[in-house]
């Protein structure tokens, strides 16, 4: 397994993960609510910086690395469901909003993982739709973790209109990868039927 700085900042970004979810269980006495929002957007603002940083460094060093490639998604959706996780805790996360995505993301790496093994990996690339899909839960999750308002803006209505923005467009790629897949799926079965 390579090791360099690339790889260092995402593992960073997944150890960060149980820290974000850790402040929530700060007993009150050491940390009140709103300093809990504070400090779990600011980790989570941090670790997605990393995502950037990371893929930008091993590209600008040619450092990439197929742990690398692997790793840095991975991170990226624990994050995520990991964040979602409390959020729906805490109850400023719809059940079903949470589920869809969390579901599309565990789907998407399963088909991925079929792809590869049947050497059809370019088939279900990252596209357009899935990195903006990705910038807008990014930007959403902060807001529902900060969860007040900032001067007149009314961050948890807007961070709550940007996850259902984010649940569109990740319903929306799921159907482009699995429109992509599906020619490949269904060759698969009729061998299947063939042998």
């Amino acid at each position: 397994m390579p090791f360099n700085l690339p790889i260092f900042l995402t593992w960073a970004r997944v150890a960060t993960i149980p820290l974000i979810v850790s402040v929530y269980y700060l007993p009150d006495t050491c940390l009140l609510m709103p300093s809990k929002n504070l400090l779990a957007t600011v980790l989570f603002i941090l670790a997605a910086l990393t995502d950037w940083l990371d893929g930008f460094l091993a590209r600008r060093w040619q450092q990439t690395s197929s742990f690398g490639a692997f790793l840095d998604p991975v991170a990226d959706k624990l994050m995520v469901a990991a964040a979602l996780l409390v959020l729906l805790d805490l109850g400023r996360v719809n059940a079903l909003l949470a589920l869809g995505i969390i579901g599309r993301e565990i789907a998407i790496s399963a088909l991925r993982e079929w792809m590869a093994q049947i050497g059809a990996m370019r088939s279900v690339a990252v596209n357009f739709l899935g990195k903006l899909k990705t910038v807008i839960q990014m930007i959403a999750i902060p807001m529902l973790l900060f969860y007040r308002p900032l001067g007149p803006l009314d961050i948890a209505s807007m961070g709550t209109f940007m996850l259902w923005l984010a649940g569109f467009f990740t319903i929306l790629s799921m159907a482009y990868y699995l429109r992509l897949a599906w020619p490949l799926i269904l060759s698969s079965q009729a061998d299947k039927h063939i042998e």
